[in-house]
Formats: C-alpha cells, sequence, structure tokens
C-alpha cells in the first residue's frame, strides 16, 4: 500500500508538470504522513542530514563556483584555440577540436550544460563559416559536451558517491579513461565522416604558435594537474580540491587572464615599457585590485549565477534523498532486490535491464534525481550478483550521458537550441546520428569492466592496497 502510494503521487505530480525537486518531496511528505509509520520528525531530520552528513556533496556548489568563474571569463576561448592548433590541421579538424575542447574544459567544469554552453557559443559559428553544415557542428557539441558528467571532476559522479558511499576519488578514477576512450571514438568518426563529404582542414599554424596557445591556455589546463593530481595523489579529497579549484578559477579570471573584474583589459606589458617597469607596474596593479575584484560586479554576478544552480541542485538533492530515505524504510529497494534475483537473471541480462531502465528514466527526470533514487535499488542487486559498484556507478553516469541529449528533459538539447536559435526538433535531428556513438559506448562500457576499473585498481596496487 505504502509503494503503490509513493509513486502514484509521485508520477501523479510529474503528469501535472510539477518540477521535479517539488514532486519528490511531496510525495515523500505525504507518503510519510499518511501511508507510513515513519515519524513526522524524520522529514526534518533527513533533510537537514542530506546536507550535513555527506561531506562529498560540499564539493558541488565549489566546483559550480569554478565552472562559472571559467565559463565568464577567457578560459574557454584560450582552450579551443589550444585544441584548434593542436588537431585543426587534420581533415575536419575543426570538429575535433570541439571535441577536444569540451573534453578539456569538462575536466575544469565538472558539468554537461555548462560545457555545451561555454564551446558550443564559441565554436559553432567558426565551424559554420568554415564550410561545416551547422546540424553537424551541432550535434557534434550537444553529445560531446555530455562528457562533462564523465570525465572527472563529475558532480553527478559526486552525487552517486554521496548516495553509495562509495569513493569519490576511485570514481574519478574509473570515468578519466572511459572518457578519454568516448571523446577518442567521436573524433575518429569525424575524421572518417570529414573524409567522406570532403570537410576542410585548417593550415597547420607550427610549433611555435602550439606552444604559444598551449602558454595561454597553460593557466586553465593548470587547474585539470591540480584537482586531479590533489585527488590522485592522495593530498586532498575532492571536496578540499573543489575549494581549491574555486579559488584558483577566482585569481586566473581576475588576476592572470584579466577578462573580468577591476583589471580587464589591462595589459601585461604595454607598448615601448620596459621589463621593469612592467613588473613593477603590475605588482601595484595587482595588490591595488584585490580588495576591487571581491565587491567587483564581474565577481559578484558570477557568485550570484553560481548560487542559483548550486541551491537548485541541492534542493534536488535534498529531496531525493528523501524519497530515497521513504524507500529504504519500507523495505523497496530490498524486495525489488529479491524480486529480480528471483527471477534468476544472469549479471549480463541484469545489466541489460538496468540500462533500459536508466535510459528511459532520464528522458524525464534531471540526472541527480535518477541517481539518488535508483543507486539505493540497484546497488544491493549488483552487489549480489558480483558486480563491482564504481563500474555500477560510471555505467549509470554514462546512462544520464544520454538522457542529457534526449528529450523532453535533456538539458544539452536546451541549451544547443538557446545557443543555435533552432527549436528542440531541429536540435534534437543533429544529436541523434552522434547519440548512436553514445549508445555503443555504453554497451562497452557495460560489457567490458576493465574499460573502467583498470585505473583504480592500478592505483590502488601501486599504494598498495
Amino acid at each position: 500500500m505504502t509503494t503503490a502510494a509513493l509513486f502514484f503521487i509521485l508520477f501523479l505530480c510529474l503528469f501535472t508538470g510539477m518540477p521535479i525537486a517539488f514532486a519528490l518531496g511531496l510525495s515523500s511528505v505525504t507518503t510519510i504522513l499518511f501511508f507510513s509509520s515513519d515519524s513526522v520528525a524524520s522529514i526534518a531530520l533527513k533533510l537537514f542530514e542530506s546536507q550535513s552528513e555527506h561531506y562529498t556533496l560540499l564539493a558541488i556548489p565549489f566546483f559550480i563556483l569554478s565552472s562559472t568563474f571559467l565559463s565568464t571569463g577567457g578560459v574557454a576561448n584560450r582552450i579551443i584555440n589550444f585544441a584548434i592548433d593542436c588537431v585543426g590541421w587534420i581533415r575536419g579538424g575543426l570538429a575535433m577540436a570541439s571535441v577536444l575542447a569540451c573534453m578539456i574544459f569538462a575536466a575544469v567544469s565538472g558539468s554537461s550544460p555548462a560545457t555545451v554552453a561555454a564551446i558550443g557559443s564559441i565554436v559553432i559559428v567558426g565551424m559554420v563559416k568554415a564550410g561545416y553544415p551547422e546540424k553537424m557542428a551541432a550535434g557534434v557539441i550537444t553529445n560531446a559536451g555530455t562528457l562533462g558528467i564523465l570525465i572527472p571532476p563529475s558532480i553527478v559522479m559526486l552525487v552517486y558517491a554521496a548516495a553509495t558511499e562509495e569513493s569519490a576519488a576511485r570514481l574519478f578514477m574509473a570515468g578519466f579513461l572511459p572518457g578519454l576512450m568516448m571523446g577518442s571514438i567521436l573524433m575518429v568518426v569525424i575524421y572518417i565522416v570529414a573524409r567522406v563529404k570532403g570537410l576542410p582542414a585548417q593550415p597547420w599554424v607550427g610549433f611555435r604558435n602550439l606552444l604559444r596557445s598551449g602558454f595561454s591556455a597553460g593557466w586553465g589546463l593548470m587547474l585539470i594537474v591540480i584537482v586531479l593530481g590533489s585527488i590522485y595523489g592522495g593530498i586532498a579529497s575532492p571536496t578540499e580540491a573543489a575549494a581549491v579549484s574555486a579559488v584558483y578559477a577566482f585569481f586566473i579570471a581576475i588576476f592572470i587572464y584579466r577578462d573580468m573584474g577591476p583589471l580587464e583589459g589591462v595589459a601585461w606589458v604595454k607598448k615601448g615599457e620596459s621589463l621593469g617597469s612592467a613588473i613593477t607596474r603590475n605588482l601595484w596593479v595587482t595588490v591595488a585590485a584585490i580588495p576591487r575584484s571581491i565587491t567587483h560586479p564581474d565577481v559578484r554576478k558570477v557568485l550570484l549565477d553560481s548560487s542559483k544552480v548550486s541551491i537548485m541542485l541541492l534542493f534536488i538533492i535534498g529531496n531525493a534523498m528523501l524519497f530515497a530515505h521513504v524507500l529504504t524504510t519500507e523495505r523497496i529497494p530490498h524486495m525489488f532486490a529479491e524480486t529480480i534475483v528471483g527471477w534468476g537473471l544472469p549479471a549480463w541480462g541484469f545489466l541489460l535491464v538496468v540500462n533500459i531502465f536508466l535510459i528511459l528514466a532520464g528522458d524525464f527526470m534531471e540526472p541527480s534525481a535518477i541517481i539518488l533514487i535508483m543507486a539505493p535499488i540497484i546497488l544491493p542487486i549488483a552487489r549480489k550478483l558480483g558486480i563491482d559498484p564504481i563500474h555500477l556507478g560510471v555505467i549509470m553516469v554514462v546512462n544520464m550521458e544520454i538522457g542529457m541529449v534526449t528529450p523532453p528533459v535533456g538539458l544539452n538539447l536546451f541549451v544547443m537550441s538557446g545557443i543555435t536559435g533552432h527549436n528542440l526538433a531541429w536540435v534534437l535531428k543533429a544529436a541523434l546520428p552522434w547519440l548512436s556513438i553514445l549508445i555503443i559506448f555504453l554497451i562497452l562500457i557495460t560489457y567490458f569492466p576493465q574499460i573502467s576499473l583498470f585505473l583504480p585498481e592500478y592505483i590502488d596496487h601501486l599504494k598498495g592496497y
């Protein structure tokens, strides 16, 4: 009775168009009040615990703040220029460079929509001017942007770690090689399409220009080393690394690149200025700008925008954890696990069912909510069938990637629609051919677990675990 009431109220709320966060919270509270023997006090306690006891979740606002600074400043531009200099000379290289830029930006943002917005808003116009079909440009970026939730640091992986109490660091390691593999597959397919369609290649810029663009993007690229190096090296936890990344992103956007804040447009070296004078002048203007940078309108806007996104996401997480609490209290995951195990499905059959179910769920729900609701149900069954929880986490994240580009709730579709000015149907048609690559990649990740587990197991071996 309780289970039926919980899901009936949830689907009723969703059917009326209620936002997913409110639907999860209302169905949970109503079920506790009228259909469950659970204490009403558990509502407040669970909402408090969802934000206070899951230390890993504290990393989410920091990564969002870091991503907003990088998206607002000129880091995305510099990453794109570097990517074009790296692979632009290959046939179809501009599209391949956009994928490479998405991979790099994903490693400093942790967000799929942010990756699509930052990279797509810059490269699509250039790709069309260079002779690429607009549909191809939009389709490539829409799908490549999903790497934002697979290549670490990933916000969705942090949510999975909080829901399952698995190591966020090991999840990040598990997502690294699959992310590189997915990006490489996309670039290989782009090269084949470019050869067939005769798409153009950019002129080779030479090693000097490549080094120059690499040096220009170096401060942004260094963030990857700081975050992933500190986590994989055991120097910092993901939450601590996220806090450092936010401070570092603020520093390079304001004081190094000077694309925003009080030093915007101030040149490092003026024409005819000696090196000694330039160093002295920059030292003084930087020191003088520190107090003003904190209250500058650009910085306040970044803080406000990132706060809105963080509050929205944490509100969804809080209500999803309350929903998961009701599921656990009513022993729904255990009953579900016993039923599935009773079917006698082998591990491969169970994973096939899980993939189909998660793809369908991704069509209608936000990734974090799906992870928080489904992980406690799926994980006990997976453990009984001998499936590694880290491997399962990567499978779920790849399914969430597919959900980002499938209607009606595919966030990347909405972002791309805003960038190109076309409706969702046009964006969906552009994304569908490239979506098939994601589905093939999901099959590889699902049935070849060592793709995900090789790096965490290798690093554990080096550490002597």
